[in-house]
Protein backbone atom coordinates (compact mmCIF):
# COMPACT_ATOMS: atom_id res chain seq x y z
CA UNK A 1 0.00 0.00 0.00
CA UNK A 2 1.22 3.69 -0.33
CA UNK A 3 1.12 6.24 1.75
CA UNK A 4 -1.19 9.90 1.70
CA UNK A 5 1.03 12.73 2.91
CA UNK A 6 -0.75 15.27 4.30
CA UNK A 7 0.55 18.84 4.41
CA UNK A 8 -1.44 21.43 6.43
CA UNK A 9 -0.99 25.20 7.30
CA UNK A 10 -2.91 28.22 7.93
CA UNK A 11 -4.08 29.96 4.60
CA UNK A 12 -0.57 32.09 3.29
CA UNK A 13 1.30 29.47 5.28
CA UNK A 14 3.40 28.28 1.83
CA UNK A 15 1.08 24.97 0.68
CA UNK A 16 0.68 25.55 -2.76
CA UNK A 17 4.49 26.87 -3.26
CA UNK A 18 5.78 23.85 -1.14
CA UNK A 19 3.27 21.21 -2.77
CA UNK A 20 4.40 22.45 -6.37
CA UNK A 21 8.23 22.21 -5.47
CA UNK A 22 7.84 18.61 -3.35
CA UNK A 23 5.89 17.46 -7.01
CA UNK A 24 8.88 18.40 -9.24
CA UNK A 25 11.28 16.73 -7.04
CA UNK A 26 9.69 13.73 -6.19
CA UNK A 27 7.38 10.68 -7.57
CA UNK A 28 4.80 11.88 -5.44
CA UNK A 29 1.29 11.91 -7.25
CA UNK A 30 -0.96 14.95 -6.00
CA UNK A 31 -4.95 14.44 -5.42
CA UNK A 32 -6.35 17.61 -7.01
CA UNK A 33 -9.35 18.67 -4.54
CA UNK A 34 -13.05 19.97 -5.47
CA UNK A 35 -13.83 23.38 -4.34
CA UNK A 36 -16.76 25.47 -4.54
CA UNK A 37 -14.46 28.47 -4.46
CA UNK A 38 -14.25 30.91 -7.61
CA UNK A 39 -10.44 30.33 -9.34
CA UNK A 40 -7.99 32.60 -8.00
CA UNK A 41 -5.74 34.58 -10.70
CA UNK A 42 -3.33 31.59 -12.83
CA UNK A 43 -5.52 28.92 -11.21
CA UNK A 44 -7.16 26.75 -14.00
CA UNK A 45 -9.65 23.88 -13.31
CA UNK A 46 -8.58 20.17 -13.01
CA UNK A 47 -5.29 21.02 -12.23
CA UNK A 48 -5.02 23.06 -8.83
CA UNK A 49 -8.74 22.30 -8.00
CA UNK A 50 -12.09 21.15 -9.37
CA UNK A 51 -14.09 23.95 -8.97
CA UNK A 52 -17.47 22.99 -8.79
CA UNK A 53 -21.31 24.62 -7.75
CA UNK A 54 -22.18 24.29 -4.23
CA UNK A 55 -25.12 22.23 -5.23
CA UNK A 56 -22.75 19.73 -7.19
CA UNK A 57 -20.35 19.68 -3.84
CA UNK A 58 -23.44 18.88 -1.40
CA UNK A 59 -24.40 15.86 -3.82
CA UNK A 60 -21.22 14.66 -3.76
CA UNK A 61 -21.13 14.74 0.10
CA UNK A 62 -24.23 12.92 0.02
CA UNK A 63 -23.26 10.44 -2.33
CA UNK A 64 -19.92 9.83 0.00
CA UNK A 65 -17.47 10.44 -3.30
CA UNK A 66 -14.95 12.32 -0.62
CA UNK A 67 -12.17 10.89 1.94
CA UNK A 68 -12.51 14.26 3.51
CA UNK A 69 -14.44 17.66 3.22
CA UNK A 70 -14.70 21.31 5.03
CA UNK A 71 -16.82 24.17 4.81
CA UNK A 72 -13.43 27.18 5.21
CA UNK A 73 -15.15 30.41 5.63
CA UNK A 74 -17.74 30.44 3.00
CA UNK A 75 -16.18 27.86 0.83
CA UNK A 76 -16.72 24.02 0.11
CA UNK A 77 -13.33 22.17 0.48
CA UNK A 78 -13.23 17.79 -0.80
CA UNK A 79 -10.90 15.18 -1.51
CA UNK A 80 -11.99 12.95 -3.79
CA UNK A 81 -11.79 9.05 -2.85
CA UNK A 82 -11.87 7.31 -6.33
CA UNK A 83 -8.30 8.99 -6.74
CA UNK A 84 -6.98 7.91 -3.37
CA UNK A 85 -8.15 4.39 -3.25
CA UNK A 86 -6.47 3.89 -6.55
CA UNK A 87 -3.38 4.50 -6.25
CA UNK A 88 -3.13 3.48 -2.80
CA UNK A 89 -3.95 0.00 -3.90
CA UNK A 90 -1.15 0.18 -6.57
CA UNK A 91 1.28 1.32 -4.09
CA UNK A 92 1.99 5.08 -4.75
CA UNK A 93 2.19 7.74 -2.76
CA UNK A 94 -0.02 10.08 -2.47
CA UNK A 95 0.12 14.08 -1.96
CA UNK A 96 -2.49 16.02 -0.47
CA UNK A 97 -2.48 19.95 0.38
CA UNK A 98 -5.36 20.18 2.89
CA UNK A 99 -6.92 21.81 6.17
CA UNK A 100 -6.21 20.80 9.75
CA UNK A 101 -10.41 19.37 9.19
CA UNK A 102 -9.24 17.67 6.48
CA UNK A 103 -6.52 16.27 8.06
CA UNK A 104 -8.05 14.93 10.65
CA UNK A 105 -10.61 13.35 8.68
CA UNK A 106 -7.95 11.29 6.43
CA UNK A 107 -6.25 10.39 9.91
CA UNK A 108 -9.54 8.83 11.29
CA UNK A 109 -10.11 6.82 7.60
CA UNK A 110 -6.79 6.37 6.48
CA UNK A 111 -5.10 5.80 9.69
CA UNK A 112 -2.35 3.55 8.81
CA UNK A 113 -1.44 5.13 5.58
CA UNK A 114 -1.54 8.62 6.12
CA UNK A 115 1.14 10.82 7.49
CA UNK A 116 0.07 13.96 8.61
CA UNK A 117 3.14 17.48 7.81
CA UNK A 118 2.03 20.29 9.78
CA UNK A 119 3.51 23.81 7.98
CA UNK A 120 3.86 26.79 10.58
CA UNK A 121 4.77 30.17 9.50
CA UNK A 122 7.59 31.91 11.52
CA UNK A 123 4.92 33.77 13.21
CA UNK A 124 1.52 35.15 12.81
CA UNK A 125 2.01 38.87 11.86
CA UNK A 126 4.83 36.91 9.16
CA UNK A 127 1.66 35.36 8.24
CA UNK A 128 -0.29 38.59 7.97
CA UNK A 129 2.07 39.98 5.89
CA UNK A 130 1.84 37.23 3.62
CA UNK A 131 -1.53 37.53 3.02
CA UNK A 132 -1.45 40.84 2.23
CA UNK A 133 1.07 40.41 -0.28
CA UNK A 134 -0.04 37.74 -2.31
CA UNK A 135 -3.02 40.41 -2.46
CA UNK A 136 -6.43 37.80 -3.39
CA UNK A 137 -8.29 39.25 -0.01
CA UNK A 138 -9.57 42.23 1.56
CA UNK A 139 -8.84 43.54 4.77
CA UNK A 140 -11.64 42.28 6.66
CA UNK A 141 -10.90 38.25 4.96
CA UNK A 142 -7.30 38.85 5.89
CA UNK A 143 -8.31 39.23 9.99
CA UNK A 144 -10.95 36.40 9.62
CA UNK A 145 -7.82 33.98 7.87
CA UNK A 146 -5.72 35.29 11.10
CA UNK A 147 -8.38 34.38 13.51
CA UNK A 148 -8.65 30.80 12.29
CA UNK A 149 -4.79 30.59 11.81
CA UNK A 150 -4.52 30.83 15.53
CA UNK A 151 -7.17 28.01 15.95
CA UNK A 152 -5.60 26.45 13.30
CA UNK A 153 -1.76 26.21 15.29
CA UNK A 154 -3.65 24.96 18.03
CA UNK A 155 -3.97 21.61 16.25
CA UNK A 156 -0.76 21.20 15.82
CA UNK A 157 -0.39 18.24 18.22
CA UNK A 158 -2.97 16.33 16.02
CA UNK A 159 0.09 15.59 13.08
CA UNK A 160 2.72 13.28 13.07
CA UNK A 161 5.48 16.26 11.83
CA UNK A 162 5.80 20.30 12.33
CA UNK A 163 7.88 21.77 10.05
CA UNK A 164 8.85 25.24 9.94
CA UNK A 165 8.52 27.58 6.75
CA UNK A 166 11.36 29.85 7.49
CA UNK A 167 13.35 28.66 4.23
CA UNK A 168 11.73 27.26 0.84
CA UNK A 169 14.33 25.68 0.17
CA UNK A 170 14.73 24.22 3.98
CA UNK A 171 11.30 23.48 4.20
CA UNK A 172 10.76 21.44 0.92
CA UNK A 173 14.38 19.59 2.03
CA UNK A 174 12.68 18.62 5.48
CA UNK A 175 9.45 17.25 4.13
CA UNK A 176 11.31 15.39 1.31
CA UNK A 177 13.45 13.50 4.61
CA UNK A 178 10.16 13.18 6.15
CA UNK A 179 8.85 11.48 3.13
CA UNK A 180 12.00 9.11 3.11
CA UNK A 181 12.32 7.87 6.99
CA UNK A 182 8.72 7.05 6.27
CA UNK A 183 9.26 4.91 3.29
CA UNK A 184 11.94 3.03 5.64
CA UNK A 185 8.88 2.10 8.65
CA UNK A 186 8.45 -1.49 9.14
Amino acid sequence: MGKIFVISSPSGGGKTTIKNHLLRQSSLLYSVSCTTRLPRQGEKDKRDYFFISQKSFKQKIKDNEFAEWAKVLANYYGTPRYFLEKWLKRGKNILLEIDVKGAKQIKKEYKKQSVLIFISPPSLQELGQRLKNRKTEGDEEICQRLKLAEKEMQEIKRYDYLVFNKSLRLCVEDIKTIIKAEGCRI
